[in-house]
């Protein structure tokens, strides 16, 4: 299961980004999935509960993890029609030519984080 490893260097990126910045603990990690990624959301979050549990990095029993999925989207280079294709590498459904281009869809990234500091405002 890769999105172990994964969710490793998510909380690592963000426990030390947030360790910068002066927090003492994160709140909420909003990341985006693509259907395209290779990235299992389910596992994913598997593996965050893991990391929450343990206590590791800035992430606590408190921590959310909201996952935005994004929708897998093509447009064909010669008919110029949009669709949501099922793999990367897509034939159009109305020429039936592999001449597409992905719009969305592949994306995996850490969109968002939010974290409280040392010092209560």
């Amino acid at each position: 299961m890769h999105e172990m490893s994964l969710m490793s260097e998510i909380v690592k990126l963000v426990s030390d980004d947030a360790s910068l910045k002066g927090f003492k603990n994160i709140e909420n990690i909003e990341v985006i999935v693509g259907e395209l990624s290779n990235v299992l959301p389910d596992a994913l979050e598997l593996a965050f509960y893991y990391f929450q549990r343990k206590r590791i990095g800035m992430i606590n029993e408190n921590t959310q993890l909201h996952i935005k999925r994004e929708k897998a989207k093509a447009k064909c280079q010669t008919c110029q029609l949009e669709f949501e294709p099922d793999y990367q590498i897509a034939l159009c459904p109305e020429c039936k030519l592999a001449n597409c281009l992905l719009i969305s869809g592949e994306t995996f990234r850490v969109e968002s984080y939010e974290g409280r500091g040392t010092h209560e405002n």
